[in-house]
């Protein structure tokens, strides 16, 4: 490094301090007055508000998807409460006609417990919009009907549910179960495994 005791390189001017550098900008090391700080954190603060203000609502929004997230689980979870409590009572008499027949030792009486058990677990069904699927003697549906097999019947043209095997049901229209039914069919679709004597 030169000094000017060497003679070679005569001593840079140092810059004046109010001058501004080459950027046109006031020079790093001048000293920053009580006022102009005062400005700069002025300018500052409604940034810092609305920065505050960002974190705040995103907080917020963060725990209004946490409480939704559970409120929809709970809801999830009990979804089939109202449905329970109708069906209590149904269990209820079921135990009463079996307990009625233990004593008795008369079925018929099981059995008449056992047809208004049905009764009322039908009106159940139907109050919460779960309804059978109509079936017998109607045109096959293969989205409302399952086919369990075919039969030739000339009463009844082919496609025609001859026989319910076992009840479907829908539920605001939506198949629940589809209905297992016997179809009708023409006569040399009835039996396609037998054939003529050679």
């Amino acid at each position: 490094m030169a000094t000017e005791q060497n003679g070679d390189c005569p001593a840079r001017p140092e810059p004046d301090r109010e001058e501004e550098n080459d950027a046109g900008s006031i020079p790093t090391d001048a000293p920053v007055d009580d006022a102009a700080r005062d400005v700069l954190f002025q300018e500052d603060e409604p940034l810092r508000q609305a920065n505050d203000r960002v974190l705040r609502l995103q907080a917020e929004l963060d725990n209004v998807r946490k409480r939704t997230s559970r409120e929809l689980m709970e809801q999830q979870r009990y979804a089939a409460l109202p449905l329970i409590r109708d069906l209590l009572p149904v269990l209820d008499n079921i135990n009463r006609a079996i307990e009625a027949a233990e004593k008795a030792h008369d079925a018929s009486g099981l059995l008449d417990g056992f047809n208004l058990v049905q009764q009322q677990l039908k009106t159940v069904l139907q109050q919460h919009d779960c309804a059978e699927i109509d079936a017998l003697h109607e045109p096959f549906d293969p989205h409302r009907h399952e086919a369990i097999s075919q039969q030739g019947d000339p009463e009844h043209p082919p496609g025609t549910i001859l026989h319910v095997a076992q009840a479907g049901y829908q539920l605001h229209g939506r198949v629940v179960r589809p209905s297992q039914v016997v179809v009708s069919a023409a006569p040399d679709q009835a039996a396609p495994d037998q054939s003529a004597p050679d």
